[in-house]
């Protein structure tokens, strides 16, 4: 596998970008603030499930040997994901509150600060854990393309991530008010 460089990562950031502001846009248009304001557990519960199974897809596949081996431990496929779960939600339920309260959009604003949310552990990645030196395929990127794309990435995450919650909590609406139904012959559960 040909390594990656800082200009595959600009470019990269500059076409997640584009995609973010059409995805971002649906989403604000979709889903009014007075939904988004009832989505906190919906985006709490999709937001533990999906990072986990994200984190289990980076150190379970082809990736572990690619890149994390150089800076997790072994037993760390194991802790990573229920933590990072964890951790993700708890970050997803703290980016709802803040977004429903800034001025401006929430839905806009939950996915910036889902992106802004990227900083911290990438920050770690680089200069903590010194991941663009350990991993031989990232050593031709530079910190600043690896930052600018992180957040444009997880704003494209956490927008899935708020469009699950949003489907999941109509969903659940509907099934509170009908039910499942049988045919006319059978008994109806309500």
């Amino acid at each position: 596998m040909k390594p990656a460089t800082s200009e595959l990562y600009w470019l990269s950031a500059l076409v997640t970008a584009l995609v973010d502001v059409g995805w971002v846009w649906l989403l604000a248009w979709r889903i009014s603030p007075a939904r988004f304001r009832q989505l906190a557990w919906a985006v709490t519960g999709v937001a533990a499930l999906f990072w986990g199974l994200v984190w289990v897809t980076m150190l379970w596949s082809y990736t572990w040997e690619l890149a994390y081996q150089y800076v997790f431990p072994t037993w760390g496929r194991w802790v990573i994901p229920p933590s990072f779960a964890i951790l993700f939600s708890a970050a997803g339920l703290g980016a709802w509150w803040l977004a429903a309260r800034l001025p401006g959009n929430p839905v806009v604003n939950f996915c910036w600060l889902g992106g802004l949310l990227s900083l911290p552990g990438h920050l770690r990645a680089i200069y903590g854990m010194r991941m663009l030196d350990k991993v031989p395929i990232l050593q031709g990127v530079s910190p600043a393309s690896a930052l600018v794309f992180g957040v444009f990435e997880l704003i494209l995450y956490w927008g899935l991530i708020l469009a699950a919650a949003a489907l999941l909590q109509r969903g659940w609406e509907w099934w509170s008010q009908h039910g499942f139904r049988f045919s006319s012959r059978h008994a109806h559960v309500a």
